[in-house]
């Protein structure tokens, strides 16, 4: 069930291990609203981009104060390349800029880095940056940060199937090992649980090809607040919200 925003304070009751009690351990975020907020403001959309690093930044230093341990942002869907090749070219410079400023805080912060999607696509230098980052941080434990890029929920379903696949073909499997255990582990990060909760800014209400197999029975807040504007004000309210909600899993 989808909900709209509200009020609310996070009471961080805190179990002896330094977890938040009830806090969600995987958060994934639809980081929409980039172009429109520029818009409104008389600008070129790549400003919306801009700002938005700020938006990212208050959101991973408050990850460890609310309890979340995982954090997936959709950074650049596969569906993106239909933008304008300049508009394009730019974000991938920015995405660039912005791991080499973050990363020593970051990694200052124990922030591990990671990624999922098609990112073997990307361009080369992109992928040189990402792949530093991620070996930098590699061991870091208080945060992981993935950030999907080039990332659609349907093509990672694909890519799985695909494997799986090859591995029959190669009598590696049967078709009777297939099971919804076996599909998860060809996934692009397998070895991290499903998000208990998608927040999605900019007001719409759809999950936009993120994380499908992932969300099946991920709690779902939205917000009219557009990216560049969401701060940790914003952040507590959704997972306030999330601590309110009894998940049961398709049970009574």
């Amino acid at each position: 069930m989808l909900h709209s925003s509200g009020d609310g304070a996070v009471s961080e009751t805190r179990s002896d291990s330094g977890s938040v009690e009830g806090a969600p351990h995987h958060v994934a975020i639809v980081m929409d609203g980039n172009g429109r907020w520029a818009q409104q403001r008389g600008l070129p959309r790549i400003e919306g981009h801009r700002v938005a690093s700020e938006s990212v930044r208050s959101v991973i230093e408050a990850c460890p104060d609310l309890g979340v341990r995982v954090l997936t942002l959709y950074t650049f869907s596969a569906e993106n390349w239909k933008r304008p090749a300049r508009e394009v070219e730019t974000i991938m410079k920015l995405i660039e800029e912005n791991l080499r400023r973050e990363l020593p805080g970051l990694h200052k912060k124990d922030v591990r880095l990671g990624a999922i999607g098609r990112v073997h696509e990307l361009p080369a230098s992109l992928q040189d940056t990402l792949g530093e980052a991620m070996s930098v941080t590699a061991n870091n434990k208080q945060l992981t940060v993935n950030l999907a890029l080039n990332y659609g929920g349907r093509a990672e379903v694909v890519d799985a199937a695909r494997a799986i696949a090859e591995q029959v073909a190669r009598n590696e499997l049967k078709p009777s090992d297939i099971d919804e255990a076996l599909f998860a582990r060809f996934l692009y990060a397998p070895d991290f649980p499903d998000p208990d909760l998608l927040i999605r800014t900019g007001g719409e209400m759809r999950v936009s090809n993120y994380l499908l197999w992932q969300i099946a029975y991920t709690e779902i807040w939205v917000t009219p607040v557009l990216w560049p504007d969401f701060r940790r004000e914003h952040f507590e309210q959704a997972i306030a919200d999330y601590k309110q909600r009894q998940r049961r899993f398709g049970g009574v």
